[in-house]
């Protein structure tokens, strides 16, 4: 006797667009908060990059978990990361895995942007993250990005958020329609 396996369960996938706005909002929440601790000084500050990395962590790995594979920014655009296999929210050490990848990616961006004027350079850090990224144009399927695949998630819509996205496209609509008349 053989047991099948089954594929996996299909879900809605998610726009680039709204899995680039949702981390947009997790990375400035946190980009924020560790921002206020920096000087003028030029480079790397050290103090800078530990609260951003717990507060990434906290934000991305234990608020997710705690709260059915949202974060606020996926929240806040109606989307949540999942196990690929079992459809379920990812165990701590899948969730660790898979930020400790976009984390690095985004405290490069955080350092490219705290040193872009007085270094221009510094704009090539975010080539990290848009490889990583990147890679969810190729795959067809499930629009995984490298993190994704590495700690076997995936970014699904939810019926559970605030549809930020949805509130401001008809407050646009609202506004085109007064200027118009």
């Amino acid at each position: 006797m053989t047991i099948e396996r089954l594929p996996p369960p299909q879900y809605p996938r998610v726009e680039f667009v709204r899995r680039g706005l949702a981390f947009g909002i997790d990375f400035l929440i946190v980009w924020l908060l560790s921002s206020l601790l920096g000087t003028s000084a030029l480079g790397i500050q050290i103090l800078q990059i530990l609260v951003f990395a717990i507060a990434w962590l906290v934000l991305r790995v234990v608020v997710v978990y705690n709260n059915q594979g949202q974060s606020l920014g996926r929240y806040a655009l109606d989307m949540r990361v999942l196990e690929v296999e079992r459809g379920r929210v990812p165990d701590l050490q899948s969730l660790l895995k898979r930020e400790a990848i976009v984390g690095v990616g985004a405290l490069l961006l955080s350092i490219a942007l705290n040193n872009i004027i007085r270094n221009p350079t510094a704009i090539l850090l975010i080539l990290p993250l848009a490889i990583d990224c990147g890679a969810a144009v190729s795959d067809t399927q499930l629009r995984q990005t490298w993190h994704d695949r590495y700690a076997r998630t995936m970014i699904v819509s939810s019926r559970r958020g605030y549809s930020l996205d949805i509130k401001v496209k008809r407050m646009l609509e609202s506004v085109r329609r007064n200027v118009r008349k």
